[in-house]
């Protein structure tokens, strides 16, 4: 089973302008929170970093007061225990909790010491104090983390007024991480809000701009979609357009006069095509009487008899006939003189039998067959125009038949179930299935001579009367025009 997809509807260009103004808001402020995200912590880090520092230079120099003042340096661990009060107050004074460890590692007091230090037997670890060492001005931050604490730790190596080094101090610095996240939340919030506030004033003013913005391009649109070749089509005229703009209403501007300029030329054209193809039709109506009066002619040359008993008779239905002929050229002159229509019809009662068997008797009879289920069949409709038809299908008929080849026309007329039936059959070489469709349209042919008038007029007459017109055909084997006339 083949699913079908439908075609999603192509988004107008106001909307997508609206979608892009909002997007582009969007994306600005993801990128504002983002950056100043990144700028709060790492105005953050310096601050706490900068507040290590002077904490610490803080218990540096008190250390380096007791140092200085007990005479402790160099001396042994027992020394610095006495004081022990003295270093342990630090810890109250500046509301701090440090260490101090000699240069080698081992401690000298213990106030507060990570874990790693701890399960170091106290002491601290060669690879900590080659990074102390191998740091600048023997100065070395690291962060600890764990599930038990988490603080940055400063390693400082203590010196003497003389430079020399005398000892290592450790001192952590524990953050306020609930100010500075409360803190950053607020601001967050706050931010928010603004975005907010400004997100709904843009959507507001992306509205109204696009609005602004596609109203010259809806404007064009609307009168292209009012543009028609029959009618007068008014050109755009905008104030403050902008370049863009102004050169596509110039182009729809242009547009209009070559439109214009068109339309004159295809009215013009197809005023000389009327005329040409008025001329065609009546040449052809013209020429329809004069074939039937050449061949009745021939005919009535070739078996004139002077001492024929019925003579007069036939000498009478000859003039009759041409006479009949000849005013239909009159009326058909007549018509084009006076620029109207070809002659309109002169709907009588008449005998299809007689007429039918008149139209049949103008070509030779031994090539024509006609046959009637009843002696007479009554209709109304115009006599010249029967005739016309009449003699333009048994003339076609006459023609599909190859030189080479004995036409056999048959006629038949019927009148069965309140309609009248007219069958034209030959033998000629039939219809091509390609062309069959085409040869009741005017001007189409297939013949080396002629218009291609013949049969769209025939098709035209009998549609006047609410009949129809239909063919089969076989090829090389005959066609065969059927027309069947409603009961009236």
């Amino acid at each position: 089973m083949i699913k079908r997809f439908k075609i999603p509807k192509r988004v107008s260009f106001r909307t997508r302008l609206f979608l892009v103004m909002i997007g582009m808001l969007f994306i600005a402020g993801l990128l504002i929170l983002g950056t100043t995200t990144i700028q709060y912590e790492s105005q953050r880090e310096n601050y706490h970093l900068g507040r290590l520092e002077r904490k610490e230079f803080q218990i540096q120099t008190h250390i380096d007061y007791l140092v200085e003042k007990y005479n402790l340096m160099n001396k042994p661990i027992e020394s610095w225990e006495e004081f022990s009060s003295d270093f342990e107050k630090i810890n109250k004074i500046h509301n701090v909790q440090y260490s101090l460890f000699r240069l080698e590692g081992n401690p000298l007091f213990i106030y507060h010491s990570p874990l790693e230090i701890i399960a170091n037997n106290y002491k601290l670890s060669k690879s900590l104090l080659d990074k102390i060492n191998q740091s600048q001005d023997g100065s070395y931050i690291e962060h600890y983390k764990s599930d038990i604490d988490k603080f940055h730790a400063s390693y400082k190596i203590l010196k003497d007024r003389f430079n020399k080094p005398y000892a290592i101090l450790f001192f952590p610095y524990f953050e306020d991480v609930s100010f500075s996240e409360n803190e950053l939340n607020t601001f967050i919030e706050n931010l928010y809000q603004i975005y907010i506030l400004l997100l709904a004033g843009v959507i507001f003013i992306a509205y109204f701009l696009s609005k602004f913005v596609t109203r010259s391009l809806e404007t064009i649109r609307v009168r292209m979609g009012q543009m028609g070749l029959e009618k007068k089509n008014e050109k755009i005229h905008l104030k403050n357009a902008t370049r863009e703009i102004d050169s596509l209403v110039k182009s729809y501007n242009k547009m209009v006069d070559d439109l214009e300029e068109s339309a004159e030329k295809l009215a013009k054209t197809e005023r000389q095509q009327a005329w040409q193809e008025m001329a065609r039709q009546v040449a052809h109506e013209i020429k329809n009487p004069l074939t039937p009066m050449r061949l009745t002619t021939q005919s009535f040359m070739n078996r004139f008899d002077p001492n024929d008993p019925d003579i007069k008779k036939k000498v009478t239905d000859f003039s009759n006939l041409l006479i009949q002929q000849i005013d239909t050229m009159s009326e058909v002159a007549e018509a084009f003189s006076d620029f109207a229509t070809l002659p309109k019809p002169n709907m009588k009662k008449c005998d299809l039998v007689e007429l039918t068997q008149m139209a049949v008797n103008i070509f030779h009879h031994e090539q024509i067959v006609f046959t009637s289920n009843k002696a007479h069949i009554f209709y109304k409709l115009d006599r010249t125009q029967w005739i016309r038809v009449i003699t333009n299908l048994v003339q076609n008929a006459l023609q599909s038949v190859p030189k080479s080849k004995k036409p056999q026309i048959g006629v038949q007329l019927f009148s069965e179930n309140s309609q009248i039936i007219l069958s034209i059959m030959d033998n000629g070489n039939g219809i091509a299935p390609e062309v069959k469709q085409k040869i009741f349209e005017p001007k189409f042919t297939t013949k080396s001579s002629g218009m291609g008038l013949g049969l769209g007029i025939v098709k035209n007459i009998i549609e006047s009367y609410n009949g129809t017109i239909k063919c089969v055909s076989k090829m090389k084997k005959g066609t065969t025009f059927s027309i069947v006339l409603p009961d009236q």
